[in-house]
């Protein structure tokens, strides 16, 4: 039984009886449409299909697009240091006796302060580089004369500096008692004189001593180098603040010279026990870093070089290279891996900080100093993630178009690296693939 398709006039068209041999024909149709299919496909592969100005008809590469930018790349370097006030040194303490009072460690001691105390007689801090050598006051010299008989006497010449108001005496009496009358010596009904002359000390350690005594508010003489009857009668009223007895002369152990505020250290002694030269130690009161830097590479530590510190809470602040010791310590438990004892030596770098407020309450602990090891300066640059591998090596970047343009890398620093190339220009917009 053969079955017959038919279609009605409101259909689209009418389908007939194929005619003769048309299977054959409808073979041919089939495979020129395969052909077709496929050239259209291998255009569109070659992006040879659509208008000229769409781009290749593949779906674009994802990821964002940035700017090739000129910026000054900085590599910065990390070393461990220890935040703190410093190396404790001693005190040059000249008094003898023993310890009667000894102050807080920590504390903070500044000019007229009292350091500590020697036999119940206060240790006082002031300003000034030249170390106390010698007491301070007015030196009186006494001399008489007396005959008898053809016998002659002389009253003991030079009396003790301690009496600053010489109003006569002989040998240790002027010494004791410096307002006792000079008594001639001689024998028989022979007569005496006596006299005594005041010298005036002359010295930069008085000009210095003066400078501090007058900025304790103690005045009524010229701060020289001469120490007068005036500078005797400031010091008394200030041995006077003091509790000390009134003998307008400093003694060579009451004083103790520093170029400024000091924090006072752990004491070398014991109340009770006598006072020796370790018997305080001391630091400046500004909180400072120390790093030990390696000697083999430690060119970036010179004076005045601005690095910066990250403290353990995580905040930076600014500092500088202060000093560079001179001197290389070996690495502790043993030498460098070469056996040379050099290949882990050190060298200390103090950073200083300016601005000691940045640093907080904190007095001492770890600390990360960052210093600039290279810097390329004016450069193109993008980020890292930007470089692509290429096939034939070396790295390149790719373009908005879809297009890879060859580049020479520099310096890798803040996630962004230096590029260059004949193809690179600032502006260029690369792409950063995902």
């Amino acid at each position: 039984m053969t079955d017959t398709v038919t279609q009605t006039d409101d259909e689209a068209g009418t389908v007939s009886e194929p005619p003769r041999g048309g299977r054959g024909r409808r073979t041919a149709l089939i495979a020129l449409a395969v052909v077709v299919v496929a050239a259209v496909a291998v255009v569109g592969a070659l992006g040879l299909g659509g208008g000229g100005d769409e781009g290749p008809s593949a779906p674009p590469r994802a990821g964002s697009l940035v700017p090739v930018t000129r910026a000054t790349l900085t590599e910065r370097t990390q070393v461990d240091g220890q935040l703190g006030y410093g190396t404790e040194i001693p005190l040059p303490v000249k008094a003898t006796g023993t310890v009667t009072g000894l102050p807080e460690a920590g504390s903070t001691a500044e000019r007229g302060d009292t350091l500590l105390r020697v036999d119940d007689r206060p240790v006082v801090l002031l300003y000034g580089s030249l170390p106390m050598y010698r007491d301070l006051g007015l030196t009186t010299t006494a001399s008489g004369t007396g005959t008898a008989d053809g016998t002659a006497g002389t009253a003991d010449g030079e009396a003790a500096s301690g009496g600053r108001k010489p109003d006569g005496g002989t040998g240790d009496t002027a010494a004791a008692n410096p307002s006792a009358t000079p008594t001639p010596t001689g024998s028989g009904d022979g007569t005496g004189t006596g006299s005594v002359t005041a010298t005036e000390l002359k010295g930069m350690d008085v000009l210095q001593f003066e400078t501090n005594l007058a900025a304790l508010g103690h005045t009524g003489f010229t701060v020289d180098e001469m120490f007068t009857a005036k500078t005797a009668d400031a010091v008394e009223r200030w041995q006077k603040s003091l509790g000390m007895p009134e003998t307008g002369t400093v003694g060579i152990g009451d004083v103790i010279y520093s170029a400024g505020k000091v924090r006072i250290g752990r004491p070398g002694v014991r109340l009770g026990e006598a006072v020796t030269e370790n018997a305080l130690t001391y630091t400046g009161t500004a909180r400072k870093v120390v790093v030990d830097a390696s000697a083999a590479d430690a060119s970036w530590a010179v004076r005045g070089t601005a690095v910066r510190v990250r403290l353990p809470d995580g905040r930076t602040v600014r500092g500088e290279v202060a000093s560079v010791g001179r001197q290389a310590s070996a690495p502790e438990g043993g030498s460098g891996e070469d056996g040379s004892g050099q290949g882990g030596a050190t060298v200390p770098v103090t950073v200083t900080i300016k601005d000691q407020k940045s640093v907080g309450r904190l007095e001492s602990g770890p600390v990360t100093v960052e210093y600039v090891g290279r810097e390329a300066k004016d450069v193109l640059t993008v980020p890292v993630a930007a470089l692509v591998a290429l096939a034939e090596g070396g790295h390149g970047l790719e373009t908005a178009d879809g297009g890879f343009v060859a580049v020479k890398t520099g310096l890798f620093a803040d996630g962004k690296v230096e590029v260059s190339g004949s193809a690179v220009r600032a502006g260029l917009k690369v792409r950063i693939p995902e």
